[in-house]
């Protein structure tokens, strides 16, 4: 079973926020910037989902 962080999920859609302009009306901004915000106040619960995930296979293709 292979795992993965939470850290490293949050990492990468923090990168993809960042790559856009701060822009509270464009859409692709808004979306990113909210769910970066709840999954990273929700840490705990995305680990128990990346956790089921993985038991799953969801992983088994990323290459770290």
């Amino acid at each position: 079973m292979k795992t993965i962080k939470a850290e490293i999920l949050l990492a990468e859609l923090n990168r993809l926020r960042k790559d856009l302009d701060e822009d509270p009306s464009d859409l692709e901004w808004l979306t990113l910037h909210h769910a970066f915000c709840f999954i990273s106040y929700k840490m705990g619960e995305f680990q128990a989902y990346l956790d089921e995930q993985a038991r799953s296979g969801a992983f088994e293709s990323f290459e770290a």
